[in-house]
């Protein structure tokens, strides 16, 4: 497998050897590391972790590109679906965006905004990693009207006071630490990770806790199957306690995950026996998230009917669940990109165009493989796009 990758630089390698002996420090201390606790330190152990690092991570140079990543059509869609929100509520209204990437996102989303006359009072950035945090300071001061850059601000944590507006999250909950299942004789065991005789990380299964155990026969009672042994995949029993702490100061507005995943009857197919668990490094996916740690994105397929239940239990309503593509075009990306295209200056800014709208919408790209799911919370009305609402594919939860 790890033929095919790119070979790590010297400079690569040595961050990931700092990690890893963390890693078996902590693990030579404690005993086996839970999977999601193993994640966990990949991505976000500071100044280590994947997130947490000096490196690229977005874009061609990167490992990957997001949504944001490809121009601001993106962006100006969701806009345009939420700034009647954002009206609605009046001048405390603010947008707090959950992971800010490289900036591209708050960048667009900030300009679409103000050239529709309703800018939120605070476009908040929760951003954890002091690194991400600075590069997108500096972006967006580079890109914005000072009094518009004058809206931002970052978070390092939720809010605590109670707000109202807009919380939106793109990939966002692939990335949070999950846990490993398997099943043995009709017994939940969870994955670990440890070292083997020469200090080398492996994987293991041990007998799961009551948490991972319940969340498990959960699933079992929903499907009304159980899993069969052998049977491997990935759960988030802290999902609910996790949107609890991101919006349970949200009192009036909306939330709106957009992410790849699929329903529950869908994610936990028969054939998809070994989860969904997947790294990437330099735009190549592989399935060894052993492989130098804090070099790759790790990251895991969402359930959304259990987004959906966390949603519900942290008082929130589902408004409205969908396919990207059919999101986008519900929130006017046709209106937008024809306008882009007939105003572009060039004939290679139009291609671009065309090729952000392929890829944002077509099945093999985005438009399927990406969900929208929307929750409300002490609003009487929501003024989201007609053509959104009667997207809705919320019974398929």
């Amino acid at each position: 497998m790890s033929s095919r990758l790119p070979d790590p630089g010297a400079d690569e390698r040595a961050h990931s050897d700092r990690l890893l002996t963390r890693l078996r420090e902590e693990i030579a201390a404690h005993g086996p590391m839970p999977f999601s606790q193993y994640m966990e330190r990949c991505l976000y152990a500071p100044g280590l972790g994947y997130y947490s690092a000096g490196k690229t991570k977005f874009g061609e140079a990167g490992d990957f590109i997001t949504a944001p990543e490809l121009g601001d059509l993106f962006a100006r869609c969701v806009v345009n679906a939420t700034y009647p929100v954002i009206e609605m509520l009046g001048e405390s209204a603010d947008f707090l965006e959950l992971g800010g990437g490289s900036g591209a996102f708050a960048e667009a989303a900030l300009k679409a905004f103000a050239a529709n006359g309703t800018v939120p009072r605070r476009y908040y950035i929760l951003e954890p990693s002091a690194d991400l945090r600075e590069r997108q300071r500096d972006r967006l001061a580079a890109a914005l009207p000072s009094e518009l850059f004058a809206h931002v601000l970052w978070l390092d944590r939720p809010p605590e006071q109670d707000w109202q507006g807009v919380l939106f999250a793109n990939e966002v909950i692939d990335a949070l630490p999950t846990t490993r299942f398997v099943m043995r004789d009709g017994e939940v065991y969870e994955e670990h990770v440890v070292l083997d005789g020469e200090g080398r990380l492996m994987r293991v299964d041990r007998p799961a806790d009551a948490l991972v155990s319940g969340a498990v026969r959960q699933v079992e009672r929903d499907l009304e199957a159980e899993f069969p042994s052998g049977y491997r995949s990935e759960i988030l029993p802290q999902l609910p306690y996790w949107i609890q702490a991101i919006a349970g100061s949200l009192t009036a507005g909306l939330m709106m995950f957009i992410d790849y995943g699929y329903v529950r009857r869908e994610y936990y197919l028969p054939e998809r026996n070994d989860g969904t668990l997947r790294a990437y490094h330099r735009h190549r996916s592989h399935n060894d998230p052993l492989y130098f740690p804090g070099l790759n994105d790790l990251t895991a397929s969402v359930d959304f009917t259990a987004l959906a239940e966390a949603g519900n239990v942290a008082g929130f309503g589902v408004a409205g669940y969908m396919p990207q593509a059919q999101f986008l075009l519900g929130s006017g990306l046709q209106d937008i990109f024809t306008a882009s295209y007939e105003s572009a200056a060039d004939e290679a800014t139009r291609y671009d165009l065309a090729q952000q709208v392929k890829k944002l919408t077509l099945p093999d790209q985005m438009g399927e493989r990406f969900q929208v799911m929307l929750f409300a919370r002490g609003m009487d009305v929501l003024p989201l796009p007609a053509d959104v609402l009667e997207a809705d594919r919320g019974d398929r939860l």
